[in-house]
């Protein structure tokens, strides 16, 4: 919850806990300023890899413990939703229909609900009703396929692709242009935001290249995916790596000059001639350590930089000019973004238990049989 800060306050939003990006989707929009109410059930997440404090996804909202099957609950939840804008959920299909707050039921309470619907296969198609998690809708995506080491297994990039780039930030702009038209027009509707969807759209660029006939399958072996040697990591002399971005003339030059290899930087795409300039550029690199570059490359437009560890990110010069990373409560984590002039977000209260705002946070949602909903183990305090 934050204070009166981002370009959403006044939304109201109702998410029903869930993994990956769910909770990301919440924290957004909650760092934008809306209000989240955050329904979870009364054991809490499903997977705990850390104790609340840390989860900090689940930052800058309040929590209430519902049993979404107990008699009384979907009740709950419509009443909650004819105060919403938003609700977000990530339950297979179906699912939302059985418990009773499915979009035809909530839609029917409040008609200008933005219902967005986040799940990994989509509501329909053979797979629809499978679990899954971010690794396997990359994979099925063709994404997973493009990343790791030629003729090695192909290695998932944490779950930022899935969860996080097609999934919660897939779901977060189909909310905002929905509330745009619900502030329009009275008229809510569902967000069906599939992370196969999602993550074939961040492909856009790799399918055109594709059907152009300009990159291949096989891992690193194409422009941008480390098959090409001015695009990928080097190691330095202490065991540490610099990233190599040269994808324009200008910096490709730069860079060969800078050092002093022998490489006509006219053979940049010349592919047989690839081999020769990874080796120049490889042993090049392995005569200095990482710092020593990043220092010398701070210097020099070639579109060189240091590979660092979450750790050391925070000590990063830029990182720590713009604040990208803050400590709030003896955690580091992310500050807001995007950026406002006008209307900048904010880190609200930090992440809560499940359940530790159940009565305070339903009596100002406009609740006012609390003590029932207590008494019958529809809601629990912590």
């Amino acid at each position: 919850m934050t204070d009166g800060a981002g370009p959403l306050v006044g939304v109201r939003v109702l998410e029903i806990a869930g993994l990956g990006p769910v909770p990301f989707a919440g924290m957004m929009l909650a760092d934008l300023g809306a209000e989240v109410l955050r329904l979870e059930r009364p054991t809490g997440r499903s997977v705990r890899l850390v104790p609340d404090t840390f989860d900090v996804p689940a930052r800058g909202r309040r929590t209430v413990a519902i049993d979404l099957k107990a008699a009384g609950a979907a009740e709950l939840v419509a009443q909650l939703a004819t105060r919403a804008d938003v609700l977000v959920e990530g339950y297979r299909p179906g699912t939302c229909e059985r418990l009773g707050i499915g979009p035809d039921e909530l839609l029917g309470a409040n008609p200008a609900l933005v219902y967005a619907r986040i799940t990994g296969w989509g509501q329909e198609g053979p797979r629809a009703r499978l679990g899954g998690h971010d690794i396997n809708y990359i994979a099925v995506a063709g994404a997973l396929a493009a990343i790791g080491e030629r003729g090695r297994r192909p290695m998932p990039p944490l779950n930022l692709v899935g969860d996080f780039g097609g999934g919660g930030l897939l779901a977060v702009s189909g909310i905002l242009a929905a509330l745009i038209h619900a502030r329009a027009t009275g008229v809510g509707q569902v967000v069906d935001a599939a992370m196969v969807d999602g993550v074939s759209s961040l492909l856009a660029t790799a399918h055109g290249y594709r059907s152009a006939g300009a990159t291949s399958d096989e891992r690193e072996s194409n422009f941008m995916d480390g098959g090409s040697p001015h695009y990928r990591t080097y190691e330095c002399a202490d065991g540490e790596y610099v990233a190599v971005g040269a994808v324009e003339p200008v910096f490709f030059r730069a860079l060969v000059e800078t050092l002093g290899v022998d490489v006509d930087p006219v053979d940049q795409l010349d592919r047989a001639r690839w081999p020769h300039i990874e080796s120049e550029l490889s042993r090049a690199f392995e005569g200095h350590t990482r710092d020593e570059w990043a220092e010398v490359f701070s210097r020099v437009d070639a579109c060189v930089s240091p590979v660092l560890t979450l750790a050391e990110a925070a000590n990063d010069p830029q990182i720590a000019a713009r604040a990208t990373l803050v400590e709030r409560n003896g955690v580091t984590q992310p500050a807001p973004a995007p950026r406002f002039s006008a209307t900048p977000g904010a880190i609200g209260v930090p992440p809560r238990p499940a359940g530790g705002d159940t009565v305070e946070a339903l009596r100002d949602w406009g609740v006012e049989d609390v003590d029932r909903l207590l008494t019958a183990g529809i809601v629990s305090p912590r």
